[in-house]
């Protein structure tokens, strides 16, 4: 198949998840915490998005690795083409 949907999927995660994280950690001493129990949400689901971006992106390319019969896997250099 052409379109491995997990691929794009984990970098929107991905970046979303970075951002929502940095965000999070620059304000993590400010009032605007006060109203959650003290609990920094914007670092804690940051950084569970990265996380699930993560796995998304890599189970993604690694299944594309796997289906790719003309060029091999980046580790498998010597490897030409399976026939």
């Amino acid at each position: 198949m052409g379109l491995d949907i997990r691929i794009p999927l984990g970098l929107i995660f991905l970046i979303t998840g970075g951002i929502i994280s940095i965000y999070g950690f620059f304000t993590r001493h400010s009032a605007i915490y006060e109203k959650s129990m003290d609990i920094n949400i914007n670092l804690t689901w940051g950084a569970i998005m990265f996380v699930f971006g993560l796995v998304m992106y890599l189970v993604g390319r690694r299944q594309k690795w796997q289906d790719d019969p003309v060029n091999p896997r980046p580790w498998e250099k010597g490897a030409g083409p399976r026939h």
